[in-house]
């Protein structure tokens, strides 16, 4: 008998803490596994409780500890797979800690079900970075952006047929968790897919240089501090408003039996791209503000372009993006304002829930 409960790792995360909150608001039960490492994530921990209560169950722990792991999701219904070292620079400083957080962590979440509960279903996020510097593929500058040479690849983004290609301690590590998933899911029946992200942005996402590059930009903007760019800006990459990803998780779950045991790039796709100087400029059109800018070198594994193809995921589901880019940057916005108490902008739109209750 299903017992309905749904366990997030790395639950206290931007994406965790807005996937939590959707389910909570229809009165399901959440259990919350999360070692609250990461600056800000007390808050979205404070917020869920705060609005939820009991129906929330909070589990302090790490996913390199096993036995933790294993009383986590024995008695799951669905598992979000969300923890994880999140940042290549982090991983290129220490490739260790890297591995055993994303690739051995990964690993006992599934042999954790393997064992103990084989029906619950897992959705783990992968990344863009497993297809490494998409080799094969050449971009030319157009105004402030790049763009594929290639006329499908520009019209339809980066498909899942792409090669793998690790690059970075960051993508070797993920890119390993991504294939144990899926071979789990063939191996020994677990029923799980694998979501390879593109950018994900909105509330509850307190965004730094090394990751969640939307926030900390209108962070920086907001607090009137410079922003380093690596490279030379013009790098693209298509963002999905958090609200949308949760609804493709929840599609996911929804038609597990069909989507098991395959990997889908997920993101806000040709119509949802910018580039990270026409970002700046979107920013400074709704604050009237722009940051002082300096430039440094390329770092590892970053990639001129990178736009996801989510044919795959939409035929397989149903699922399309609803937010584009403006709106989703105008809805972050008011929230990490409030988030730093600073005066609104008088360029703001009013505040909304961080994520509405969605059903797949």
């Amino acid at each position: 008998m299903k017992s309905g409960l749904i366990v997030i790792t790395g639950g206290a995360g931007f994406i965790g803490s807005n996937v939590a909150s959707n389910y909570l608001a229809e009165g399901r039960r959440v259990l919350v596994f999360d070692n609250l490492s990461r600056p800000g994530v007390e808050k979205n921990l404070r917020w869920l409780q705060e609005r939820y209560g009991d129906r929330l169950q909070v589990e302090p722990g790490d996913v390199r500890d096993f036995r933790g792991v294993l009383q986590a999701v024995r008695d799951a219904d669905e598992v979000f797979h969300f923890a994880a070292q999140v940042a290549v620079t982090t991983s290129l400083d220490n490739p260790l800690q890297d591995f055993e957080v994303n690739a051995r962590g990964t690993l006992n979440v599934l042999e954790a079900l393997r064992t103990s509960n084989p029906e619950a279903s897992l959705v783990f996020t992968s990344t863009n970075k497993v297809y490494g510097g998409l080799r094969g593929q050449r971009f030319v500058a157009e105004g402030r952006r790049y763009q594929p040479l290639d006329m499908g690849t520009r019209a339809e983004g980066i498909s899942e047929q792409c090669p793998l290609d690790f690059e970075s301690p960051y993508g070797c590590s993920k890119g390993t968790a991504d294939q144990y998933v899926l071979d789990y899911a063939r191996s020994v029946g677990l029923r799980a897919t694998v979501f390879r992200m593109s950018c994900i942005y909105g509330p509850r996402q307190f965004g730094t240089e090394d990751q969640g590059w939307v926030a900390h930009f209108l962070i920086q903007t907001l607090k009137r501090q410079p922003i380093t760019l690596y490279g030379d800006g013009m790098q693209v990459r298509d963002i999905l408003f958090v609200e949308d990803l949760v609804r493709a998780f929840r599609a996911a779950q929804s038609r597990m039996d069909k989507v098991s045991g395959q990997a889908f790039n997920i993101g806000g796709g040709p119509s949802r791209t910018v580039s990270l100087l026409e970002l700046l400029d979107l920013i400074e059109e709704l604050t009237g503000q722009r940051p002082e800018v300096s430039f440094e070198q390329w770092r590892t594994g970053d990639q001129r372009y990178y736009v996801s193809d989510t044919r795959k995921f939409q035929a397989a589901t149903g699922w399309a993006p609803r937010v584009g880019v403006n709106e989703g940057v105008k809805r972050l916005l008011p929230w990490l304002e409030e988030m730093l108490e600073g005066p609104a902008s008088r360029h703001s739109v009013p505040l909304r829930e961080p994520v509405e209750p969605l059903v797949g």
